[in-house]
């Protein structure tokens, strides 16, 4: 049984025994400990590294307690300070580094970063560095810069005004980033920063928002260099690509059996109007040195791609014929009409089954050197079928084209990459209702509606297993002695109930429309049921 240590709690904020977080001794953290920083209306002008170690059941911790309205502390680059007893090399680079340091010197292992909104470090901005004197920001600073270290979570933070959004070093191992909110980020009129920048051995996206970028600003959305890469049930717009999955320098990266296979399911990625590139997907390198690009396959299923440009657009390019991408499962839809959606660009092969396309698609805009492969199933028609698409509900009616239209997964997605649940707008999740013929697109149908619940999973006090049935949907795990209540869109209560640890609600005799629950167990969540018949 791996080792449990129960660490040191230190509180921070107002009337905290730490008015600060250079006031901790950050230099001396153990397994186990937690630095708690409590909300305050002003934001914290801090900075620093994480170079200590926790161990697998008791990581090191800095966790952001929100306030009462659920607002994030907010760690601030601007004229930050930084602990004087730290030394640590890249300051430029990060607000909170992990790893690089002489003072602590330990190499970070199991580190998580929570609840915390962190911003403002790039051009012009300043800080006050480890040995109190002014600094300026790199170009490619981020919010977070993983110099090195192994498992380390980032989970439920803001990350934006940065040149890059995040950024993970190729020291960096097993690396997640999930329910995180990035947007905002770059540097204007250059390619090179980017709402994520990442180069690790082994890293997942998982119930991320990726939104904009500033302003003026070029670069990618999310751009990986990494092996181990895998890419799900997120929401991602915007960006000159959304993804731009390319080569590594290092060794220990390209050389890693995992480089060759990258898995991207579940998503909703979305191409607004004329934005950037017209290609959608980028996989296999852009360095120039083709021995190191990924020469492997991009496993792309069960994502609903949305394009809103009014000229081209290029679902994938893949870099030379040694890449290969399988897609199945997927919505393609673009605003425009169908000829102006291509497959792919110029080379690689792609093994297309089951995906939804409007009429008249062709292969490629460009002189096409690749290969093709139709391998039956592809649907087309004028709309998939969408609930709401000007309000950007990508839910299916129940007439849409895509019910039970999907195959089967391919044999290397199982057991780990299969597909189980689905994105909940924004930086959610839910089990997917799947009733053992997939659907094609990201949102599997239910004839029980789509249940929204804020922050359910997150906060870990309620959780909506499934919609189970057509008649019922299933409320689980919810703490004794609170209650339910149901009211439809005009604010009249139509059920409530006492609840004990779970509670079944019956929708059969319920007409469909928008409604919004309580649940009160110790404190109020309120959530929102969409029935579609």
């Amino acid at each position: 049984m791996p080792l449990l240590i129960h660490g040191y709690t230190y509180n921070v904020g107002p009337g905290m025994p730490y008015d600060s977080i250079g006031a901790v001794p950050l230099e001396s953290l153990n397994p186990g400990d937690t630095v708690k920083i409590h909300y305050r209306q002003t934001p914290y002008h801090e900075k620093w590294v994480i170079a200590r170690t926790g161990i697998q059941n008791s990581p090191i911790v800095f966790y952001g307690v929100p306030s009462g309205n659920g607002a994030l502390p907010v760690i601030d680059g601007r004229n930050a300070v930084t602990r004087l007893q730290l030394d640590y090399w890249s300051e430029n680079r990060g607000i909170i580094n992990i790893g690089g340091s002489s003072i602590p010197n330990q190499t970070p292992n199991y580190i998580i970063i929570e609840n915390l909104e962190i911003r403002s470090a790039r051009p012009p901005y300043t800080f006050y560095n480890d040995q109190g004197n002014l600094t300026s920001y790199a170009e490619n600073a981020s919010t977070i810069y993983v110099v090195e270290g192994s498992n380390i979570t980032i989970r439920n933070c803001i990350l934006h005004d940065c040149g890059n959004g995040f950024f993970v070093a190729h020291q960096g191992k097993n690396i997640l980033i999930e329910g995180c909110y990035i947007y905002d980020n770059g540097i204007e009129n250059s390619i090179y920063e980017h709402n994520n920048y990442t180069e690790a051995q082994g890293i997942i996206f998982q119930y991320n928002y990726f939104s904009n970028l500033r302003a003026g600003c070029l670069g990618n959305n999310l751009k990986d260099r990494s092996s181990g890469c895998v890419i799900r049930y997120n929401w991602i717009e915007y960006g000159n690509r959304q993804l731009d999955l390319v080569d590594s320098d290092y060794p220990e990266i390209y050389n890693d059996t995992s480089y060759r296979k990258t898995f991207v399911y579940g998503n909703i990625i979305i191409e607004q109007l004329d934005e950037g590139n017209s290609q959608i997907v980028h996989y296999g390198g852009d360095s120039g040195d083709t021995t190191h690009y990924r020469h492997g396959r991009l496993y792309f299923y069960n994502n609903t791609v949305i394009s809103k440009r009014s000229g081209n657009t290029t679902l994938f390019r893949l870099s030379t014929n040694l890449e290969s991408c399988d897609a199945r499962n997927n919505i393609f839809y673009v605003t425009a009409s169908g000829n102006r959606l291509a497959m792919l660009a110029e080379y690689g092969t792609l093994i297309a089954r089951h995906n939804w396309l409007k009429p008249n698609w062709v292969i490629s805009h460009s002189t096409f050197q690749g290969t093709f492969i139709d391998s039956g199933g592809m649907i087309t028609g004028n709309e998939p079928g969408f609930v709401d698409f000007n309000n950007e509900d990508f839910h299916l009616l129940s007439t849409s084209q895509c019910r039970d239209a999907g195959t089967n997964l391919a044999p290397e997605v199982f057991p780990q990459y299969n597909v189980i649940y689905q994105y909940v707008k924004h930086q959610q999740y839910e089990n997917g209702p799947y009733d053992g013929i997939f659907d094609i697109g990201a949102f599997e149908y239910s004839a029980g509606g789509v249940v929204e619940e804020d922050g359910a999973r997150n906060k870990g006090e309620i959780v909506i297993s499934s919609l189970l049935t057509s008649r019922a949907i299933e409320f689980k795990s919810l703490k004794s002695g609170g209650g339910l209540r149901i009211y439809d869109a005009q604010g009249r209560i139509i059920q409530s109930v006492k609840i004990y640890d779970s509670y079944r609600l019956n929708i059969e005799n319920i007409p469909p429309g928008v409604y919004f629950y309580i649940l009160s167990p110790n404190k109020q969540r309120i959530g929102k049921i969409v029935l579609i018949r």
